[in-house]
């Protein structure tokens, strides 16, 4: 049986929390913007973030307006069905003893699931303010 130390790390992105990290303009376009923070994931999949050596499972959680953005290798989009906050919960909550992170400002969000185990990294770890 496989040690759930020994998988790769599941980074569980919140998507709207990361794009708004960053005044660029992604209000005009939400969908757009979801798709590029998506490949730029898509780039930290095999080597890793600092302190986290690669590969990765990334998963970018999406709702609102940014639904609809397709998954590509290195990054599973997830649809939340309702709260994107709830839904990373859950996936969380799935990941068992497994190695799990997830990048967000949100308070509320980082308490939740730190009562989890999982660790919290803030949006300029995937993506840094130009």
């Amino acid at each position: 049986m496989t040690d759930p130390q020994d998988m790769p790390t599941l980074l569980v992105v919140d998507g709207a929390n990361v794009v708004g990290s960053v005044p660029d303009g992604w209000w005009r376009d939400r969908r757009g913007a979801a798709e590029r923070l998506r490949d730029r994931l898509a780039d930290l999949a095999g080597p890793g973030l600092p302190g986290r050596p690669g590969p990765l499972e990334i998963v970018l959680v999406v709702e609102g307006a940014a639904r609809g953005v397709g998954s590509v290798p290195g990054v599973r989009v997830d649809e939340a069905p309702g709260s994107g906050d709830d839904r990373i919960v859950e996936l969380v909550a799935g990941a068992g003893d497994r190695p799990c992170l997830v990048v967000t400002a949100d308070r509320e969000l980082r308490r939740r699931v730190g009562e989890l185990g999982a660790g919290v990294v803030g949006p300029r770890t995937v993506r840094p303010r130009p």
